[in-house]
């Protein structure tokens, strides 16, 4: 069934796995989440990720997600801040620092998926799509 936000559904699929204390979530892929799924395993809040044909036939992306030795999950927070009802749209001088630096915040930027200090560095705006802390 199509969602009208899948970056949202993706995000609480996250949250959910780690309160279910899942090694691993899947959903239907697309190209937006593959990136999201990029900068959360290059800033370690999961330990990997893949894409594999499903067998319905669609391709799907599975994330193994990160746990402390205590089990605490690797991503204590996650937000949606840029909706389709309500789009966040950030300058590159006002890109937010989350949780004073302890977080990353998502954009999608004309040069791509970025988080906060990618973009910061190629010195570039662009919608805010989550926080995660």
């Amino acid at each position: 069934m199509p969602t009208t936000d899948p970056i949202a559904d993706m995000l609480t699929r996250i949250r959910n796995g780690h309160m279910a204390r899942h090694q691993a979530v899947t959903m239907p892929t697309s190209k937006m989440k593959e990136a999201i799924a990029r900068i959360l395993e290059q800033e370690r809040f999961i330990e990997s990720f893949e894409v594999r044909q499903g067998a319905s036939g669609w391709s799907e992306l599975t994330l193994r997600l990160r746990y402390d030795r205590e089990r605490q999950p690797g991503i204590r927070g996650i937000k949606r801040v840029s909706r389709p009802g309500l789009r966040v749209y950030t300058k590159r001088r006002e890109i937010p620092r989350v949780l004073g630096g302890m977080g990353i915040a998502i954009l999608s930027t004309p040069r791509g998926v970025l988080s906060g200090t990618e973009a910061d560095a190629q010195q570039v705006g662009g919608e805010v799509l989550c926080y995660v802390y």
